[in-house]
This record gives C-alpha cells, structure tokens and sequence, in this order.
C-alpha cells in the first residue's frame, strides 16, 4: 500500500483560545521540531509484541512513532490524527524508517469522522485532548473497527500521584474499569485480556506529572 495522507476533518470547539481542537494541536506541535520521544508506547510494545501482524488501526498517531514501530515488525497500518502538522512528521519519519509504503496517514477529528475498514489491531494510546473531544464515542468506535479475532488496546493517563498538582484538572481521566463501562461490550462478544492500572514509568514531558496510567486490552471473539 502506498504512503499516502488523506484530510477528513470538521472543526470543533477547542480549548480556551482557540477555535478548535486542530489548531490547538497544529499550535502545540508548531512549538518544536519534535514534542514526542519518537519512541513507541512502552505499552503498545508490551501489548502487541506477541501478536501475528496484520491490519493495525493507530487512533492518535502523532509524530507516528508507534504507527512505524508497528510497520517495521509487518503490520500494515493506517495512522489518523487531527493535526496536519503531526501527519506531516509522522510521513517523513515513516520515509525516514523505509516503512512509508506499508503506512497510509489519514487525518480525521475522530468525534466528527472515523476511517473506514476493519482492523486486527486498533490501538488507542494515550487519546487525550483539552477540548471537547467525545472520547467514550470514540472508542466505540474504535472497538465497531475491531475485526473479529482482533484487539483494541486503549492505554491512557489515570490519576495523579498523592502529593502532587494535577496541571489538567479540566481533564477527567478514566480508570481502566471506567473505560471498558463506557465501551458497553457484549460480554459474549469480547474477552477481557488487561484491565489494569499502573505507576507511570516514563519520565516524558508529555506525561502529566508523577502519577498512574491504565491499559485495557480486549479481544473480538471470532
């Protein structure tokens, strides 16, 4: 499949000044040439290291790092993102990687449009936005891409460490028994792998602080 971006997109109304969630993020990735690591999610290579390759959905994709780790171990992915700034990097990375030609970058705001297909991997790592982004929405929608046989892997920032700020307090961050509620699963159609939640470990700028993330693994059954 050849590299290839597509622009899908409606605006919303985004964090205080500005008029949506897309230029919030054009904006926050203006701010330097790379604001992610540019390493995968430590929680998508334990999720899916053991996992046949196959078609891999990456909801937030960003500057890409998780969408070509996934494509250098034979996935063929689609990677969406709201920001036309983080699809641009995430395509030179992927040239950069020589994986652009098993990776397709859309650009979607997920709560207005959502890529078609369905998918043996949708991962949903750390999908997260200041705005008025229908996150439980989302990831219903993500788990309907699911085909059967398949994984949805949502990892995602939990609470803040005792003693410490919470520089998001606007945000409500699930736990990971929360998330799989909001999904409204049949229980005779999904199998639950990893419902847990877990000290954050990572010591990226992008993290909010000393505190947990949770992951929920489910599988479609077949």
């Amino acid at each position: 499949m050849a590299q290839q971006q597509h622009d899908q997109h409606q605006h919303h109304e985004g964090p205080e000044g500005y008029g949506s969630d897309a230029e919030f993020w054009d904006a926050r990735y203006r701010q330097s040439d790379r604001i992610w690591s540019g390493n995968p999610n430590g929680v998508l290579v334990r999720e899916v290291e053991g996992l046949p390759a196959g078609r891999a959905l990456d909801l937030g994709c960003g500057e890409g790092a998780d969408a070509v780790w996934l494509a250098r171990r034979g996935w063929q992915v689609t990677g969406t993102d709201i920001s036309a700034v983080a699809l641009e990097r995430a395509a030179g990375h992927a040239a950069e990687a020589g994986v652009a030609d098993r990776i397709s970058f859309e650009r979607h705001d997920l709560g207005a449009s959502f890529p078609t297909g369905e998918y043996d991997l949708v991962s949903a790592c750390f999908l997260h936005s200041p705005g008025d982004m229908p996150r439980e929405r989302i990831l219903r929608a993500a788990a309907a891409a699911v085909a059967p046989g398949g994984v949805l892997l949502v990892a995602g920032h939990g609470g803040t460490a005792p003693g410490h700020e919470n520089p998001h307090p606007e945000l409500h961050f699930p736990t990971p028994q929360e998330v799989l509620a909001d999904l409204e699963l049949p229980e005779d159609g999904w199998e639950v792998l990893v419902c847990a939640e877990h000290p954050r470990t990572e010591a990226e700028a992008s993290r909010p602080g000393p505190g947990f993330d949770n992951t929920l693994k489910v599988r479609r059954r077949g």
